[in-house]
């Protein structure tokens, strides 16, 4: 479905790839956008293999090598929901372009806003371009008793149920909390360090639900596990049987949105190449129909539509931290 919303690393001698690379090095011209990028460019996700930010990189390496005209070398470098990369974005990485990240909203806004710490602040954060999106969505096993979203938040209204989630100040997260509270539920959200890792909680029975991601929901749905609801404001086309919180009385639309972003300097020129890359690779045919087929929604929003997304969405988070009394200081 499409929507109309729309990590060079360098060697060390013999040491290890590292985020920043060698601190010696002079900046390459493609920096002043005039050869960019002129070697190859490091795409890394802050979070673990197999969850959707790898998924889709994995997907557009190959386009996307074809629209730069280079090398697209993906690492994963998980924690802290996604913090520990941004903060090496944001603070340590150079910003030529060789060196890309995986983002993700309302990550990146909710993290510096809820933590006092939280390594970067969402204005160091910048984009080039936002790809996609994905709903949140309820699963549960599908022998735990709960047929269906009704069933759930009645047995959450006697009994405290556990969902597990990707990470903490996430989309999963602040659809937990905002679940639990339209519902006068008992609901305490367990973070993980991503889809990945959360997904055999429920398999393995160590949570009561997952509050995940459609795509993920597909998934989880091969494997037996029943989806009670998504977060989006109509039905998807995926799960056509599945209502949404809305249609259910909550007012609860929520999600994922993901995209690329480069450190704070980072010329516009270089900016600019890699959105018109990632914006090439959005209309790759192969990308549009694997995108169907895993539920991702492509969306294409360039820097300058790209930022706007983030200060409305840092106005609204605000508030809805502020509700639940989790704004730092």
């Amino acid at each position: 479905m499409r929507t109309s919303r729309r990590a060079f690393l360098t060697t060390c001698g013999a040491a290890a790839l590292s985020l920043t690379g060698c601190a010696t090095r002079a900046v390459p011209g493609g920096s002043q956008g005039t050869d960019y990028p002129a070697h190859s460019v490091q795409y890394i996700l802050p979070f673990d293999p197999g969850g959707e930010s790898d998924t889709t990189a994995r997907m557009q390496q190959k386009p996307l090598e074809d629209a730069l005209g280079t090398s697209v070398v993906i690492s994963n470098r998980p924690g802290g929901g996604g913090a520990v990369g941004w903060s090496e974005l944001a603070n340590q990485v150079r910003p030529d372009g060789y060196t890309i990240m995986g983002a993700n909203i309302p990550h990146v806004v909710l993290q510096p806003l809820a933590r006092g710490e939280a390594g970067y602040e969402t204005e160091d954060i910048k984009w080039a371009y936002i790809f996609q999106s994905t709903p949140n969505a309820l699963v549960v096993s599908a022998d735990g008793g709960h047929e269906t979203l009704e069933d759930f938040l009645e047995a959450a209204q006697s009994q405290e149920l556990t969902l597990g989630g990707s990470g903490s100040f996430t989309a999963n997260h602040t659809g937990t909390l905002t679940l639990a509270r339209e519902a006068d539920a008992q609901l305490t959200y367990v973070p993980f360090s991503g889809t990945a890792a959360a997904s055999p909680a429920l398999l393995g029975g160590q949570v009561d639900a997952l509050m995940t991601y459609n795509t993920e929901a597909l998934n989880l749905q091969d494997k037996g596990m029943r989806v009670l609801a998504v977060a989006s404001e109509e039905r998807l086309a995926e799960f056509p049987d599945v209502p949404t919180l809305v249609e259910s009385g909550f007012d609860t639309v929520e999600g994922a949105w993901r995209g690329v972003a480069v450190p704070p300097d980072t010329p516009k020129a270089v900016i600019d190449t890699l959105a018109d890359a990632f914006a090439q690779v959005n209309k790759d045919p192969e990308i549009i129909e694997r995108s169907e087929e895993l539920g991702y929604h492509l969306e294409d929003m360039g820097p300058a539509e790209s930022a706007d997304f983030i200060e409305r969405r840092k106005e609204a988070d605000q508030k809805l931290l502020e509700q639940f009394d989790m704004l730092s200081g």
